[in-house]
């Protein structure tokens, strides 16, 4: 388990980067709700080049082992979101994979060999994600154009 969000968590680790760091006004909200799920939500604006929020957890070293799939138990909004890793915090670069939500709860593999690198969403001519272990997991909203966004999030593992 990657992380399993409970009303009595520690979610501090958890933290916001919108495109307020290039000058946007995207705003993305991060809470426990009174489900005891993770809530990310927000508000995505293309002003001043904005158009993305992201929500960061840095896990400390993470061990891959035998593992091929990150996996995520999330209700979203029917929208389409972005999981990235980061095999060490100091990369400029994320490996990312994109998935679509439901209204309802569902279960999400992340295939981690599939996830491809990209820097400020260009996607780099380097090799897939075949590092032994990550150190950051975001996930991202941003689909170039204004609007809100709600995704709830029970857990997120390392699975197969």
């Amino acid at each position: 388990m990657l992380f399993d969000f409970t009303k009595d968590a520690d979610s501090s680790q958890w933290y916001i980067v919108d495109d307020g760091v290039m000058g946007g006004l995207s705003q993305g909200n991060f809470r426990i709700n009174d489900d005891g799920n993770g809530e990310y939500s927000g508000r995505i604006s293309l002003d001043n080049y904005g158009g993305f929020s992201s929500l960061r957890y840095r896990c400390g070293p993470t061990k891959i082992d035998n593992n091929t799939h990150l996996v995520l138990k999330v209700k979203g909004d029917g929208k389409s979101y972005q999981i990235r890793i980061k095999d060490s915090i100091y990369d400029r670069h994320s490996y990312i994979f994109s998935f679509d939500t439901s209204l309802e709860w569902e279960t999400i593999k992340i295939p981690i060999n599939e996830m491809y690198a990209s820097f400020r969403g260009r996607k780099l001519n380097m090799p897939k994600f075949n590092a032994p272990k990550f150190e950051e997991v975001t996930i991202l909203f941003g689909n170039k154009k204004e609007e809100t966004f709600k995704l709830e999030i029970d857990y997120i593992a390392l699975g197969n």
